[in-house]
């Protein structure tokens, strides 16, 4: 086992003491750091979303922001502006950073802003700059941005377009935990409270605290990842699953019906990427298909546009993605 690996196998540890039921969440967040991407988290209030990049964000080596998304916020408000400055009788415009400057920032509720503050984002998650006054700002080498969104209570807000919803490496879903889970999260927050009414105990009960995840960590394990083996069927897997998107007729008469728009060339390169990473996690050199479907589905659902006959019969993007992984075979 590599350093990389251990140093990221510590880092989901510690945030499984901080978060209860809700594993494959813990999983893709580390999957989207490794595999420098950024996700989009779907959830109902209270399941965590803004609970789990916090811890991530607490036990590693990074600076974190949150964005309040709101119908007044303004895209300056995210990306920052240039302030005039003046001293000894001169002037000048220096450039203000606003919370977008992170290693990991947490884009909350993105929905409940306009579609020209969500596309602040955009420069930001694709090209890893800001242009602000035709001036070019570098964001630091580790970004990563998470962006949640509630599946109700849609009245007032701003649909993502898929334009922007593609640049999102994975969506993932988050749903509620088992009986036996949320008791575990009644203690855990129990127990959080009572440390933090004791004084000088914090949160390891006197202990100190243990040092976060260094970035080089994180950029080695990216660079090991880079060298996992892909085969030429794992390749063409890929690709297939995607084409799958694109003509539906070839593989099922129910896929035809569903699928209005397919998958863009993005699809591939994040399952290419994705895979990879569950791969290097999984402590293998090379990329199995199992690694391809655990997250097929992830990559996949919010990049179809369904039809109204797929609205209409109640057909969700998982379950297409279930016919589509059904349909197509490995070669």
């Amino acid at each position: 086992m590599s350093e990389a690996l251990q140093q990221v196998q510590k880092l989901k540890e510690r945030m499984q003491r901080a978060i209860v039921g809700q594993e494959d969440v813990i999983d893709r967040l580390i999957i989207g750091l490794l595999a420098n991407g950024n996700l989009l988290v779907e959830g109902l209030p209270g399941l965590a979303k803004t609970r789990a990049i916090k811890a991530m964000a607490k036990n590693m080596e990074a600076d974190f922001s949150r964005i309040q998304f709101t119908p007044d916020l303004l895209p300056s408000d995210v990306t920052g502006t240039e302030v005039y400055h003046q001293s000894g009788g001169t002037g000048t415009f220096r450039f203000e950073k606003g919370p977008i400057f992170a290693n990991i920032v947490l884009a909350d509720e993105i929905n409940r802003a306009p579609a020209k503050v969500q596309a602040a984002l955009l420069e930001a998650m694709e090209e890893r700059q800001v242009t602000v006054s035709g001036k070019t700002h570098k964001m630091e080498p580790l970004f990563m941005v998470m962006a949640t969104q509630n599946p109700v209570e849609q009245e007032g807000t701003y649909p993502l377009p898929e334009a922007q919803m593609d640049r999102f490496l994975m969506h993932v879903l988050i749903t509620y935990p088992p009986v036996e889970d949320e008791i575990e999260i009644i203690r855990l927050v129990r127990g959080e409270e009572t440390a933090a009414l004791s004084p000088g105990t914090g949160d390891g009960g006197g202990k100190p605290a243990p040092s976060p995840i260094e970035q080089d960590a994180i950029f080695q394990a990216r660079s090991e990842i880079a060298a996992i083996h892909v085969s030429e069927a794992s390749e063409r897997y890929m690709a297939d699953l995607v084409q799958a998107t694109r003509t539906p007729d070839r593989f099922s008469p129910d896929l035809a019906c569903w699928i209005e728009i397919g998958a863009s060339p993005r699809a591939s390169l994040a399952l290419d990427k994705c895979s990879r990473t569950h791969a290097w996690l999984q402590e293998r050199d090379y990329v199995d298909p199992l690694d391809i479907r655990a997250i097929a589905h992830d990559v996949l659902r919010h990049r179809l546009s369904l039809s109204f006959e797929a609205d209409g019969d109640g057909v969700s993007p998982d379950k297409v993605v279930d016919e589509i992984v059904a349909q197509v075979a490995l070669t």
